[in-house]
């Protein structure tokens, strides 16, 4: 909630028009990740629903984890990249439940990390990794599934640093989640 939303709430009210939703999902689609700028908010599935309440485009935004320090400054970013586009006050809902996972990535998202020097994660959010079972982690240079994990915490707590052994590039690796 902002300052001002209880007074000020029905402040740009309007009946939705039938393009709302779709040209909010093309707005959303522009505004990147602040620790990843390569990838959306939407591709990276953190927009989880957008929908017209009481005159207001709605937005459902579930952070990548309930303490990422990215959270305010995301959704300062999309209710500004809206705001620009004409949607006066967008309604911004933080829903922790269900969790965040990396499953949500989209294929563009993923190729986008990947084309970044990121490795996308492999897999699904299974709990393999509590079983011993290690994923295969391709080197986003050269493409080797010769890698090995250098630390389990990499630029940020969501990725481990990796490191090929064939062309010895280290990188990071987006955990499954």
């Amino acid at each position: 909630m902002q300052p001002g939303d209880l007074i000020a709430s029905d402040l740009g009210a309007r009946p939705a028009q039938p393009t709302d939703l779709a040209a909010a999902w093309a707005i959303l689609s522009e505004v990147m990740d602040p620790e990843v700028p390569v990838v959306s908010v939407v591709d990276l599935g953190i927009v989880r629903d957008l929908d017209w309440q009481a005159g207001h485009l709605h937005v459902v935004v579930t952070p990548t984890y309930s303490g990422c320090p990215a959270t305010e400054v995301i959704e300062s970013d999309i209710r500004e990249a809206l705001e620009l586009a004409g949607f006066k006050a967008p309604q911004l809902e933080r829903k922790l439940t269900p969790a965040w996972t990396t499953d949500w990535i989209s294929a563009s998202g993923r190729e986008r990390l990947r084309a970044y020097g990121i490795a996308p994660p492999e897999g699904s959010s299974s709990k393999r990794s509590l079983l011993g079972e290690s994923p295969q982690v391709l080197c986003p240079q050269c493409g080797s599934a010769h890698t090995e994990v250098l630390s389990e915490f990499g630029s940020t707590a969501c990725k481990a640093l990796y490191r090929c052994v064939d062309c010895r590039e280290p990188f990071d690796y987006f955990k499954c989640i």
